[in-house]
């Protein structure tokens, strides 16, 4: 299911022992584009330092009761690496936090999970290799903190990030929201992730290789209607790309 950043962000956290507190903002990187850390607001249970929370505990998003399912104990959070409220999210840190939790390393191996594309929560299934990956350095960025980034088209730009689409069934950023006021009046649209070439964090710009004239002719994208997997196919479709979703393909002439 999909959902926006700035949704999740009114959800409730509850533990096995009771209520967490609330999600505050994501931390995410700019290479598999997937969420690598809900950042929880626990309302001064614990005071000073940022309370991470990775994707391999959050067990179901509840639409219906706005709250996530934390598989995890207060003692357990509590005991964790504590990162101080300042301080970025450093490599060392991750290792000593997927280490005391023990989940797997996702910056080992070549898909969005390490060696999985997916979330294996079942221990039993995740088969331990002895061959020797390349490690790549995850740029962890905040979602509060690139929403208003520009968005370059290659022709110019288009418009800024009003917000993400998470998919809570993987945890990637399937989309950034583009709001495109300054350049067409009032109108949303989306880019999919996919779609995006680099980023440019010195100059807080996201370069996509998309004419601005197909963007502007792309489905208008509006906030009350819930994202459909209709109105995804007909993005893709105007793009002439091919989904995420592997049991559908697009095909209209396009190049890919």
């Amino acid at each position: 299911m999909l959902f926006k950043a700035k949704t999740l962000k009114a959800y409730k956290l509850h533990g096995h022992d009771g209520e967490i507190g609330r999600v505050n903002q994501f931390y995410f990187d700019d290479q598999h584009w997937a969420i690598r850390y809900l950042v929880a607001n626990t309302g001064g249970w614990l005071t000073g330092r940022q309370v991470l929370i990775s994707p391999y505990a959050l067990l179901a998003v509840d639409k219906a009761a706005e709250h996530i399912d934390i598989d995890l104990t207060k003692k357990q959070i509590e005991d964790s690496p504590a990162l101080e409220s300042d301080k970025p999210v450093s490599r060392q840190f991750e290792e000593s936090y997927n280490g005391y939790f023990g989940w797997p390393a996702y910056w080992v191996g070549p898909l969005m999970w390490g060696y999985y594309p997916n979330i294996l929560r079942d221990r039993t299934q995740r088969k331990e290799t002895g061959l020797e990956h390349k490690t790549w350095d995850a740029h962890l960025r905040s979602t509060d903190a690139v929403s208003g980034h520009h968005i370059q088209a290659n022709d110019g730009d288009i418009g800024h990030v009003q917000d993400f689409i998470i998919d809570a069934e993987t945890w990637a950023i399937r989309y950034l929201i583009v709001d495109t006021k300054n350049w067409w009046p009032g109108k949303m649209v989306l880019v999919s992730t996919q779609w995006i070439e680099r980023v440019s964090w010195d100059e807080s710009k996201v370069f996509v290789n998309l004419s601005r004239e197909d963007i502007k002719q792309s489905p208008e994208y509006f906030e009350q209607n819930s994202l459909t997997r209709d109105y995804e196919a007909q993005l893709h479709h105007h793009y002439g790309r091919q989904g995420y979703w592997p049991e559908e393909t697009i095909s209209n002439g396009h190049s890919h």
